[in-house]
C-alpha cells in the first residue's frame, strides 16, 4: 500500500496522505469562540426548552387517516392496520401528499423523518416542492434524469426509521408538497407508518446548546447556540488590536436581549454589549471594541435573557479578531475569489471575442495575469467548483452527482484561510457551491442561493449586484480584518436574459415574446424532459419544432453576451467600493468560470454533456499583490492550481494531498522555473440513466495535443478523439485517424494519470472519522459536515 501511494504522489506530484477530521487551535490573533467552546463552562441551563410547537407529520394509525396520493409507479395503496401499504410498479414511484398547515412557518427544515419497510430497491428518496399545482408525470420523468437530493439507502427488511438531513436552505413556508419515493426499484412492496418533516427549532430543543450550523433566510453561519438565561465564558488572552464580530439572531418571536461582557483579572465586569432582538429571523451584525483590554487574559462571557427562560439565540460567526494594517502583514490583507458561472472563454472580449462583453475585467488582467489556456477539471459547476476548493480531480474527490458531498477529511482553500485568521464568507449562487457538497466547511457564513431576492424568478440567475452589495456590506463592518471571500455570480448563466439595460444592448427587444413562444413550442420536441423545461434543443430538435437552429442559438448567445456585460459592471462597482475602503492594492484578486456552455457547437445546447473545449477552456485572471502586471500566459494550466497559488501568496502552508500546484513562478519574474505537465478533465454521469450527461468520458492535454477517451458513449462516437490543442480550441477537427501513434502515447499517459488519481481517492466519512470521540463527532454533525 505505501508503495503505491508513492507511485501516486510521484505521478499526480502532489498527493499526500488524508487530512484528519480535526479543529484545530485558531492562528494567534483571531479567537474563534466556536472552536474553543466547552460545554463545561456553560452555567444558568433552564430546565426545560421552550416548546417547539406542533409537530409537521403524518401517521397512518388513527381512525380514518388517508394515505398519500398515488402517483406514477404506484400500485395496491391502502391503509390497513394503520400502515400505509403498496407496491412499486416502476423504478420511480412516487407518493405525494398536499400540505394543508404550517405553509406560515419560517423556520428551517433540518430533516425528514421516514418510518418504513420496504422489500426490494437501494434508496428511498424525498423530495418537496413549493409550488401550487403540481405535475406528477414530469416529477416521474425528470427524477431519471436529476435525481432527488433528500436521499438515504434501503436496508431490506424490517421497519426502521430513516433520518434525511437537508443540505440546502428550506424554510416551512415553501414546502407545499411533499413526495416519497419509497424505492427505486419495481416490484418492491412498502409499508409507511409515518413520514415527518423535523423543523429546527423540534430539533434543537431535542439536544444541548451548542455549536451548529444556524440559518436565518438562508443565511448560514457558524453558530453558538443558547437558551436563556444561560450564560457561556471564555477564559482567553486578547491580541494587540483586538474586536469582536459576530451576528445576532432567534428563529423565534422576542424579545430577547444579548449581553457580552468582559471581567478584568482583578474581578471587575465590564459590559460591553447590550442588544435586544424582537424580529426573528434574520441577522443583526454587531462589532464590540476590546481595544481597552488589548494583551490582557480576561473572562468573556456570552448570555441571553428573556421573559421565557429556553429561548433560543444564536450567536453568528462570534470571533475575536486582530486589526491589522493594510499591507502591514506583508501579504494580501484580503482575498477575493470570483467564479463566473457557466462563462466561456471566447465571449470575453479579453480574449478575442468582438463584442466588449467584459471591459472591466479586460482591465483587470492588463493590470495583472491572464491565462489563455485554463481548463476547468470537468463540465458542471457541483463537482468542477470541489476540484477548485480542494485542488483535487474530481475522480479523487468523488463529487459526480447531486447527491454527493466532500468527506469532512478534506482541508478546503477556506478551511486553510480560516485557520491563518482570516474571515471567511461564501455568497453562493447555487445549492451545489454551498452545503449541498459541503463545501461550506471553512466558511464563518454562507449566504445560499435561496437567499437571492430573485430565486425562482426569470431573473434568478442575474446574482452579481444583490451579492457585491452584500459583500460591500460585510467587508465595510470589518475594517482592518484579514478575509477571504468565495464570490459566486451567476449572470451567464440559464436563464439568459439579462437584467436591463443590459437586455437590449445586443438582443432585439421585439424578439422577446417570439422567442418566448418558441420555448413552449420546444418542449413537444426536446427529448429530455431535463432540457425540455430549459428550451435547451439539439440542432435536430429545433429542425422538427420548424424553428431556425441559426436564428434561435443567435438570441440566446445576444442574451448571453448582454448576461455578462451586466455582471462585468458588478465586477467593476465592487473595485470601487475596494478602492473606497482603502484595500484594493492589498487584496488578491482571482477571477475564473467553473465551466463554459454549448450553443450547438457539437450539436447541443447546456452544460455538462462533454469535455470539448467550449466546455472546459475556462477564463482566469489574477490581480494584486505579487501578480506582475500585463502577464499574458500561453502555457496550459488548471483550476486545480488556483488553490495552491491564493495560499501561496498569503504566505500560507499547503495542505497535504494536494494534486494542483501554484502559478506563481508564472504571475512574476524570478518566482523559479515552470515544468509543463499534462492536463487532464474529466466526465462522469451527473444524473440518472436518462440525464443528457449519462456518459463516461476523460480528455487530457499535453503539449499541443488533446486526446479525448469516450468510456462510455452513445452509438457512433468513436474511442478516442485527438483535436490539436492550440489551433483548435473547440475541438471541431478530430485527427486522431491522421495520428495513432500520438493516440497510443497520451492513451498509455491518460490510463497511468488514472490509475494514480483512483489511489489518492478519499476515504468516506465513515472510515476518515474512526477512532473520534462521541463530542467531536457529534460536533462535526452539528455543522453539517458529516451526516
Amino acid at each position: 500500500m505505501a508503495i503505491r501511494r508513492a507511485r501516486a504522489v510521484a505521478a499526480l506530484t502532489a498527493l499526500g496522505a488524508l487530512v484528519g477530521c480535526r479543529r484545530e487551535p485558531p492562528a494567534p490573533g483571531s479567537l474563534r469562540l466556536v472552536d474553543l467552546y466547552d460545554r463545561k463552562l456553560v452555567s444558568e441551563t433552564p430546565a426545560e426548552a421552550a416548546a417547539p410547537g406542533p409537530r409537521s407529520e403524518w401517521r397512518f394509525d388513527a381512525p380514518g387517516a388517508r394515505p398519500f396520493g398515488a402517483g406514477p409507479g404506484v400500485a395496491e395503496l391502502a391503509v390497513r392496520d394503520g400502515v400505509m401499504v403498496g407496491r412499486t410498479t416502476s423504478d420511480t414511484p412516487i407518493l405525494h401528499v398536499e400540505r394543508t398547515s404550517g405553509l406560515d412557518n419560517p423556520d428551517q427544515l433540518y430533516a425528514v423523518e421516514v418510518r418504513a419497510r420496504v422489500t426490494a430497491g437501494a434508496n428511498l428518496g424525498v423530495a418537496t416542492r413549493g409550488s401550487p399545482k403540481l405535475d406528477l408525470a414530469s416529477e416521474a420523468a425528470q427524477v431519471k434524469s436529476l435525481p432527488w437530493t433528500l436521499t438515504t439507502p434501503l436496508l431490506p427488511g424490517p421497519a426502521r426509521t430513516y433520518t434525511i438531513p437537508v443540505p440546502f436552505a428550506q424554510t416551512g413556508a415553501r414546502i407545499r408538497h411533499v413526495l416519497l419515493r419509497p424505492s427505486d426499484a419495481a416490484g418492491a412492496l412498502f409499508s409507511i407508518e409515518s413520514v415527518r418533516l423535523v423543523f429546527r427549532k423540534e430539533h434543537l430543543a431535542a439536544v444541548p446548546s451548542g455549536v451548529s450550523w444556524q440559518g436565518l433566510k438562508d443565511i448560514f453561519q457558524e453558530t453558538l447556540t443558547t437558551r436563556a438565561p444561560e450564560k457561556v465564558r471564555f477564559d482567553l488572552r486578547l491580541p494587540s488590536r483586538p474586536v469582536l464580530d459576530l451576528a445576532l439572531g432567534t428563529p423565534e418571536d422576542g424579545p430577547l436581549t444579548f449581553r457580552v461582557e468582559v471581567t478584568r483579572g482583578d474581578g471587575t465586569a465590564v459590559a460591553l454589549l447590550e442588544h435586544t432582538i424582537t424580529t426573528p429571523h434574520r441577522w443583526e451584525r454587531r462589532r464590540v471594541d476590546l481595544a481597552g483590554f488589548a494583551g490582557a487574559r480576561v473572562t468573556l462571557s456570552l448570555s441571553l435573557g428573556s421573559e421565557r427562560p429556553g429561548t433560543i439565540g444564536f450567536w453568528g460567526a462570534p470571533t475575536i479578531r486582530q486589526r491589522l494594517q493594510p499591507g502591514s502583514a506583508g501579504r494580501p490583507q484580503g482575498v477575493i475569489l470570483v467564479q463566473g458561472d457557466t462563462l466561456r472563454f471566447d465571449h470575453l472580449d479579453a480574449y478575442g471575442y468582438s463584442r466588449p462583453t467584459a471591459p472591466f475585467l479586460g482591465r483587470l488582467a492588463a493590470e495583472g495575469a491572464l491565462f489563455r489556456n485554463a481548463l476547468a477539471q470537468t463540465a458542471w459547476t457541483k463537482a468542477s467548483t470541489t476540484s477548485v476548493m480542494t485542488s483535487l480531480y474530481p475522480t479523487t474527490h468523488g463529487v459526480h452527482q447531486i447527491p454527493d458531498r466532500i468527506p469532512a477529511s478534506v482541508t478546503t482553500l477556506a478551511e486553510s484561510f480560516r485557520q491563518a485568521g482570516y474571515a471567511t464568507l461564501s455568497l453562493s449562487s447555487v445549492s451545489f457551491t454551498g452545503r449541498l457538497t459541503n463545501l461550506h466547511q471553512g466558511f464563518d457564513e454562507l449566504h445560499e442561493s435561496e437567499s437571492h431576492s430573485a430565486r425562482g424568478g426569470p431573473l434568478s440567475s442575474k446574482t452579481s449586484r444583490e451579492y457585491v452589495d452584500r459583500l460591500a456590506e460585510w467587508l465595510e463592518a470589518r475594517p482592518g480584518v484579514p478575509f477571504f471571500v468565495y464570490l459566486h455570480v451567476f449572470d451567464p448563466h440559464s436563464p439568459y436574459e439579462p437584467l436591463p439595460p443590459w437586455d437590449t444592448l445586443w438582443a432585439d427587444p421585439a424578439r422577446r415574446e417570439e422567442h418566448s413562444k418558441h420555448q413552449e413550442t420546444l418542449k413537444k420536441f426536446i427529448t429530455s424532459p431535463f432540457l425540455a423545461q430549459r428550451g435547451m434543443a439539439t440542432r435536430e430538435e429545433l429542425l422538427k419544432a420548424g424553428i431556425d437552429p441559426k436564428s434561435y442559438i443567435q438570441h440566446c448567445k445576444n442574451w448571453y453576451d448582454g448576461s455578462i456585460r451586466g455582471m462585468d459592471a458588478e465586477l467593476q462597482r465592487l473595485f470601487e467600493r475596494l478602492r473606497g475602503l482603502g484595500v484594493v492594492d492589498h487584496t488578491l484578486f482571482a477571477f475564473f468560470a467553473d465551466h463554459g456552455e454549448e450553443f450547438h457547437d457539437h450539436g447541443r445546447m447546456w452544460h455538462g454533456q462533454s469535455v470539448y473545449g467550449e466546455m472546459i477552456r475556462v477564463p482566469l485572471v489574477l490581480r494584486g499583490p505579487g501578480v506582475g502586471a500585463g502577464r499574458v500566459r500561453d502555457e496550459t494550466v488548471e483550476l486545480i492550481d488556483v488553490m495552491p497559488t491564493l495560499l501561496e501568496a498569503a504566505r500560507l502552508p499547503l495542505p497535504d494531498g494536494l494534486q494542483g500546484r501554484s502559478l506563481a513562478p508564472l504571475l512574476a519574474d524570478g518566482r523559479g522555473p515552470w515544468r509543463a505537465r499534462p492536463a487532464v478533465a474529466e466526465k462522469h454521469p451527473m444524473g440518472g440513466s436518462e440525464h443528457p450527461g449519462a456518459s463516461v468520458a476523460y480528455a487530457l492535454v499535453e503539449a499541443e495535443w488533446k486526446l479525448i477517451h469516450n468510456l462510455e458513449r452513445p452509438p457512433g462516437k468513436p474511442e478516442f478523439e485527438l483535436f490539436r490543442f492550440f489551433d483548435d480550441p473547440l475541438d471541431q477537427a478530430d485527427v486522431a485517424e491522421q495520428h495513432p501513434e500520438v493516440v497510443t502515447r497520451l492513451r498509455k499517459t491518460l490510463e497511468a494519470w488514472r490509475r494514480a488519481a483512483t489511489e489518492a481517492k478519499l476515504k468516506p466519512d465513515s472510515e476518515a472519522t474512526a477512532g473520534m470521540s462521541a463530542d467531536q463527532l457529534e460536533k462535526l454533525r452539528a455543522l453539517g459536515y458529516i451526516q
